[in-house]
């Protein structure tokens, strides 16, 4: 953790592995039993670097058509990922959840988040937890992805940020660090227990809550 000036009024957070759990294989490992061919279909055939054109706002369907096209032996596992995407999806993590909660009326509540422009809309409705948020940049409406610098500067310039008043937490390391270069109050995310001390150490919640939740 480094720790901004001022004092915080802002918290951005990232989505997917913070506030809700995202894995291609919770789809895949339905589809594959053997785990030796699962793992070479996922680092071979539909790799992360397929999600990452999704969440520079490429078309789904063109995503997977192009693949498909060059991998025509896994074309009925690859259109998969078109008609069955909310499945990558898994549990929303409530003890995070909460920690928003908790910030809720402390401090102005913020996502940034790589995510593409149609699986975003897919995903809204089973994360009601992003009523929260006072306001989302999803990179895959942006065209521009994290850990590169103008999707924070898009967040800080669209809601009046200033990255040293504010906190911003991601399970990356690399988007950690481009924010800690920008002046930002960063939070490597490990856990909600891990993520809800250090934010207690910034002040930003009450330093009795971990006792409050051990009792319940």
């Amino acid at each position: 953790m480094t720790s901004g000036a001022f004092r915080h009024d802002t918290v951005v957070f990232d989505l997917g592995n913070v506030l809700v759990r995202w894995d291609r294989r919770l789809l895949y490992e339905q589809l594959i039993d053997d785990p030796d061919e699962l793992d070479r279909f996922l680092d071979e055939v539909l790799t992360l670097d397929v999600n990452a054109d999704l969440d520079r706002g490429v078309p789904l369907g063109e995503v997977t058509a192009g693949l498909a096209a060059r991998h025509p032996g896994h074309a009925e596992l690859i259109h998969a990922f078109h008609d069955r995407w909310p499945e990558t999806l898994g549990e929303i993590l409530h003890d995070t959840v909460e920690i928003l909660d908790e910030l809720a009326g402390r401090v102005r509540l913020f996502a940034l988040s790589n995510w593409g422009r149609e699986t975003f809309e897919l995903s809204r409705p089973r994360l009601p937890f992003l009523d929260r948020f006072d306001g989302m940049v999803i990179s895959g409406r942006e065209g521009v992805v994290k850990p590169e610098p103008e999707i924070w500067h898009i967040l800080c310039e669209r809601h009046s940020i200033d990255p040293g008043a504010a906190v911003f937490v991601d399970d990356s390391p690399a988007n950690v660090a481009v924010a800690d270069e920008l002046g930002f109050t960063t939070v490597e995310f490990g856990s909600p227990d891990q993520l809800a001390r250090e934010l207690t150490a910034l002040g930003l919640l009450d330093e009795n809550r971990t006792d409050e939740n051990r009792e319940r």
